[in-house]
């Protein structure tokens, strides 16, 4: 059995350091530029940039019927930062998000501009060895979530790292880091996953 494929939402923002991460975790990861090539990928990643441009290439070159069908298959979704915001059912100032297939809200920028960029130590339910270093950067919070969703570690009381069967959700950057222990737990998951349900949260 061969290493995993996973696709790297190619439009806008960080997909290059999600490519490194996925090359270090011992996958292969492929760049999307076209929905079509969404078919030939195991697995799929929505990685942080600027969620109204990214959210306009995805309308402009098709991508969203399509990203809707793949994460419906049951393959692993990835969405971090604005890629959380791309995924989320609910978006704060407009209302419904473009692909609605994980029941958070979150509100964007809530962390302050890029100079109130940071980092903090997060304990991670589901990792070993030690706080993950996750950096914020321009970070949406999740101010809701509901019963589907299983929430793997908060920061000052939020959410910020989620998962709803097979999608997951991190606020923070966790590409921009040495530690590839999120990217792991990601391609941890896989189709037998497809219609569990979800039920462990925190209140």
């Amino acid at each position: 059995m061969g290493k995993p494929l996973i696709g790297i939402l190619a439009l806008q923002g960080d997909f290059r350091e999600h490519r490194i991460m996925i090359d270090r975790c011992g996958a292969a990861a492929r760049d999307i530029r076209l929905p079509r090539q969404l078919e030939e990928v195991d697995g799929l990643i929505m990685p942080g940039g600027e969620s109204t441009t990214m959210t306009k290439l995805m309308i402009e070159y098709g991508f969203v019927d399509e990203v809707r069908r793949f994460c419906a298959s049951g393959r692993p979704v990835f969405g971090t930062c604005a890629g959380a915001i791309l995924l989320a059912d609910r978006v704060r100032e407009n209302g419904r998000g473009l692909l609605g297939v994980i029941d958070i809200a979150v509100v964007r920028n809530a962390y302050g501009r890029q100079l109130a960029s940071r980092e903090a130590a997060l304990t991670i339910a589901a990792l070993d060895n030690g706080p993950f270093r996750a950096i914020f950067i321009r970070a949406p919070m999740i101010d809701e979530a509901g019963p589907p969703v299983e929430i793997l570690s908060r920061y000052q009381g939020a959410p910020v790292l989620v998962r709803q069967n097979n999608i997951l959700v991190a606020t923070f950057h966790p590409e921009l880091t040495d530690d590839a222990r999120v990217h792991e737990y990601f391609l941890s998951m896989n189709g037998r996953d497809k219609g569990l349900q979800q039920h462990d949260s925190f209140p």
